[in-house]
């Protein structure tokens, strides 16, 4: 008709939807670093990646793990170029959680729990690296490990991935209900609740036929069955109360070391989550706890 402006050419009109998919893909692969605030709690980065005196900095490295392999202390993962991880682009982040692989292609002991990582998603772990970019740098060195011999030959861990090691995301079973994917996601994945409460064999393998029966810790206390075995003894109110306060309905307090969890993850989940996590950890079969 007269008067009406002229249609832009077809050309015109793809190359600015081609465009704008392209800010949209770029956007959604820089990731969403207040979601990957909630999975660096769902997963407990804080409390192996922090220093366990008053004042220390968040992520900033020194914790240290004993085990009977030696001492094992966290690294530091703030954005720091040379403390940090700051020269890491999401490819070496990726290849850490997914493959226990360092940027330098060297292995990762498995004190860092990349056979449980191995299994987030890769929406998740793009929003977990983009929150990592967020925090504070520390120009606190990573401390080395103390291992001792021959553990410190970390060509080893080659055989013990081969023999432990099985890397690949979550997928979910289709023959479950939404809500138990999402618990055996958070328990499996997110939460590694098999690396403290599932015992292992004298070179560090889990007993994949004892998964989460409860285990002996390097501090000489116990991890708790976490098959139906125990947990059918508390009610799901009762067990949601002490996921979120770290004691129990007698008032009795929990060991530091898992009420440290509850502060740090367990309690800062949403009821949708913790719901999940309770209602998968009770389809498992029962096993008996681990001998003493």
């Amino acid at each position: 008709m007269r008067g009406d402006r002229a249609a832009p050419p077809r050309s015109i009109v793809l190359l600015l939807a081609a465009a704008l998919a392209a800010l949209a893909c770029a956007a959604g692969a820089q990731g969403d670093a207040k979601r990957g605030l909630y999975l660096a709690q769902a997963a407990g980065c804080l409390g192996c990646h922090t220093e366990a005196r008053e004042g220390a900095q968040p992520y900033a490295g020194g914790r240290a793990l004993e085990t009977p392999f030696g001492v094992f202390y966290g690294p530091n993962i703030t954005p720091h170029p040379q403390a940090g991880i700051g020269r890491w682009r999401e490819a070496d982040f990726v290849n850490a959680m997914r493959y226990g692989l360092r940027p330098d292609g060297a292995h990762y002991y498995p004190v860092f729990p990349y056979p449980s990582y191995t299994k987030i998603t890769d929406a998740d772990l793009r929003d977990l690296w983009a929150y990592l970019r967020t925090l504070p740098a520390s120009d606190r060195p990573s401390r080395p490990h103390e291992l001792r011999f021959p553990f410190g030959w970390r060509f080893l861990l080659r055989a013990w991935k081969w023999l432990f090691f099985r890397p690949g995301p979550f997928v979910p079973d289709p023959a479950k209900s939404a809500a138990l994917n999402r618990g055996a996601y958070l328990v499996e994945a997110l939460g590694h609740c098999g690396e403290c409460h599932t015992p292992r064999n004298f070179l560090g393998g889990p007993k994949r036929d004892r998964h989460l029966a409860g285990a002996r810790l390097p501090d000489g206390k116990r991890a708790t069955n976490l098959t139906p075995t125990r947990l059918k003894r508390i009610g799901d109110e009762e067990l949601k109360g002490i996921l979120r306060t770290a004691m129990t309905a007698e008032g009795d307090v929990l060991a530091e070391s898992m009420a440290e969890v509850v502060r740090n993850t367990t309690s800062r989940l949403t009821p949708a989550d913790l719901d999940a996590m309770i209602a998968y950890l009770r389809s498992l079969a029962p096993l008996p706890d681990e001998p003493k």
